[in-house]
Formats: C-alpha cells, sequence, structure tokens
C-alpha cells in the first residue's frame, strides 16, 4: 500500500470528530497497513487516521514499548500526571511540554473486529492519548496551557509549512481519501 500525503494544521479533517468503524473489512486493513508504512515514512511515533485524511476512528503506533493500532478506541486514565515533550506529525518540527495522564487504559478493537485492551504508561500512554484525541478532533496543542498555546500559535504562523503554503495563496484543502469509508470521510 502506498505512503499517504499527512494532513497538516490547518485542514478540518483534523478538527473534525472521526466516526465509529461499524465495518472491519479489507478496507480496514489496508487502512492500518497505510497508516503504518505513513508513520515509518515520516518517522512518527503513532498516527490517526483524520491524519491522512481518514474520518474514521483508527490508529496506529510504533515505540520502544512496542507497536499496534486500536480501533474505536475509549481510554481510562490516571489521575497522575505527566509532563513530557510532544510533537505531531500534523505540526511538523513543533515540539512542546505537555500535560498527560502518567497512566492509560486504552479498549478497543483490532482491525478484524476482536476486542482488545493496552495498557501503558509514561511514553505509551502519552502516545494512546494523543491518537485518541486525534479521533476526536482535538490537537495536541490544545492540551496547552494558555500562554504556552499562545507561543504555540505564533510558531505555527512563522513556520515554513504554514508560511509557505499562505505566502503562495494555499489555504488547507479538503482532499478526497483513497479509500472507501462508505462516506464517513472529509
Amino acid at each position: 500500500m502506498p505512503v499517504q500525503p499527512i494532513r497538516l494544521f490547518g485542514d478540518p479533517v483534523l478538527t473534525t470528530p472521526a466516526d465509529l468503524v461499524t465495518d472491519f473489512d479489507k478496507e480496514i486493513r489496508n487502512l492500518v497497513t497505510d497508516l503504518v508504512e505513513t508513520m515509518h515514512d515520516a518517522p512518527g511515533a503513532g498516527l490517526a487516521a483524520p491524519q491522512i485524511g481518514v474520518g474514521l476512528q483508527v490508529f496506529v503506533w510504533d515505540i520502544e514499548e512496542g507497536n499496534g493500532h486500536l480501533i474505536n478506541p475509549t481510554l481510562e486514565l490516571s489521575q497522575d500526571m505527566q509532563d513530557g515533550e510532544e510533537g505531531c506529525l500534523s505540526f511538523p518540527g513543533l515540539v512542546y511540554e505537555t500535560p498527560r495522564a502518567f497512566r492509560a487504559v486504552a479498549k478497543g478493537f483490532n482491525m478484524h473486529g476482536e476486542p482488545i485492551t493496552i495498557e501503558g504508561t509514561e511514553l505509551l500512554a502519552r502516545v494512546l492519548q494523543h491518537e485518541t484525541d486525534h479521533l476526536k478532533g482535538i490537537v495536541f496543542i490544545d492540551r496547552l496551557l494558555a500562554e504556552e498555546r499562545k507561543i504555540a500559535m505564533a510558531d505555527i504562523r512563522n513556520s515554513d509549512w504554514f508560511g509557505e503554503a499562505l505566502s503562495l495563496g494555499n489555504v488547507p484543502t479538503i482532499k478526497f481519501s483513497p479509500h472507501s469509508t462508505n462516506g464517513r470521510a472529509i
């Protein structure tokens, strides 16, 4: 399967909640494969379907603690918090201290529709939260404190990738997914 273009901040698909997956078919398995290949090509620690323009609740991850994918996730979070640097493939080159729960338990399904549970602390917990946020239309800068978010927005406006698009008169456009999503994609 081909590597897909990653949508950048400003694209409406990143702030639109994704739909639940209802059919665990070949298209979903192809989507998982595309997500993994795109994430590795970038490279990144995780990637959610909306980041390649597919409005479905699917994400993948690959970190030192392990790799996998999750569909239609729900999260249970610890009260203990952690701070740590966090970035996003949809915000190239930008990293900010982002508060997250120290521990996360994610429940959902694999690409075959079988229920799975993933438990993680520290980096895995951060990845599970970050990618689940994408499926809800939340980007990581939404989790920053107000002052940090102002700095992040200024950094975005001054970034090469954002500034170049604006200088060419390009505003974020909606592209259609190469995957059949039965009308559930933007």
